[in-house]
């Protein structure tokens, strides 16, 4: 009966003094008191088989790959980042010098004073308060004198209801024992963090952006504060907060808008139809670039009432709300048809939907 060495590796480890360097050895037993050592050349070894050492060394290691996919992964992962940043911040800052659409003249001043007005008209005038106060019992977006704090509830509130997103803060809230408790919100993991806000959707995906935000201020900064922002230029604000993963033009818009009090024009799906529906851009034009023309075109001091404003029609009015079918009875409607553009079904269905990371 022949055994491998492999196969009784004590037995070999005893007898392996006995043979040379260049030699393997091969044990043929017929019974346990008899064990007769036979040498074998080494080039005798089955090619098929690889050895111990080519197992070790060979590049298609198992073991190996897995190794050198482990130590490259987070610098690749760290390069996708950094591009990402590098992307967002090269957009906005040639978006700044140069309009998205230059030959579509829409809308004029004029138009936006008339869509102020009949909104208004509609569902109540609306003008920015003298101070910001953080809601206890609501999200809201970018509601609160704390930047930091105005960012999480925007994040919060990306692709759900303001519904949804307020039970997500207020769950957060309870969890944590309190607001802003950012301490306690980072040293719990994310698992601890996705179960609280799982009320909220995407759980899985924001508590990541949350968690890796709130990782890169206490780095970048020491505390868990983005208050400086308050002090900073309007574009040096806009292009901290496109910095971290998961922050695109419409959250940090709001942030700039209801939390720092800047003249900024915040484009969300309601914004997007209806502004469609107006004629406003082009029917091409996705979010971004919407953000982008309206607010070079709108006039500062109808941005913050107009946003509001659009929004809340875009909820309530039976024809301009997601899936509404046109009756020639909205005001505001009416008062642009010559000019609407056909938004097509995507639209109308609300299908129109942006990744949470680009929001």
């Amino acid at each position: 009966m022949v055994i491998k060495a492999h196969s009784i590796f004590s037995l070999y480890t005893t007898m392996a003094s006995r043979t040379t360097r260049s030699q393997a050895v091969r044990f043929t037993r017929k019974r346990p008191s008899d064990v007769k050592v036979e040498p074998i050349e080494s080039n005798r070894a089955s090619s098929s088989s690889p050895t111990l050492q080519s197992i070790k060394h060979s590049p298609s290691s198992p073991k190996r790959s897995r190794l050198k996919h482990e130590s490259e992964s987070p610098i690749k992962q760290e390069h996708s980042k950094t591009s990402l940043r590098d992307k967002k911040a090269k957009l906005h800052a040639e978006t700044l010098a140069n309009e998205p659409f230059p030959s579509f003249s829409r809308p004029s001043s004029d138009e936006c004073h008339l869509a102020h007005s009949i909104l208004s008209s509609l569902h109540g005038k609306r003008t920015r308060p003298t101070e910001v106060v953080a809601s206890k019992d609501r999200a809201g977006c970018g509601d609160s004198p704390s930047v930091l704090d105005a960012l999480v509830r925007t994040i919060l509130s990306q692709n759900t209801s303001d519904a949804n997103s307020t039970r997500a803060k207020l769950s957060m809230d309870k969890v944590y024992g309190g607001s802003d408790e950012w301490e306690a919100i980072a040293g719990g993991g994310r698992e601890k963090l996705q179960e609280a806000i799982k009320c909220g959707g995407l759980s899985a995906v924001k508590s990541k952006v949350i968690l890796n935000i709130l990782d890169q201020v206490k780095s970048k900064y020491g505390s868990y504060s983005l208050d400086h922002l308050h002090k900073a230029e309007t574009d040096d604000a806009m292009q901290e907060l496109l910095a971290f993963d998961g922050v695109g033009p419409k959250t940090a818009s709001c942030v700039l808008l209801f939390c720092l009090g800047r003249e900024d024009f915040a484009v969300d799906t309601h914004v997007y139809r209806i502004t469609g529906l107006l004629g406003w851009r082009p029917k091409t034009a996705n979010r971004e670039q919407t953000y982008h023309h309206l607010n070079k075109r709108i006039p500062a001091e109808d941005k913050y009432g107009l946003h509001i404003l659009l929004v809340s029609h875009g909820k309530l009015c039976d024809e301009c709300k997601a899936g509404g079918k046109n009756t020639g009875k909205c005001e505001l409607r009416k008062a642009f048809r010559e000019n609407a553009v056909d938004v097509g079904p995507r639209d109308a269905k609300e299908q129109v939907k942006q990744e949470v990371k680009g929001e």
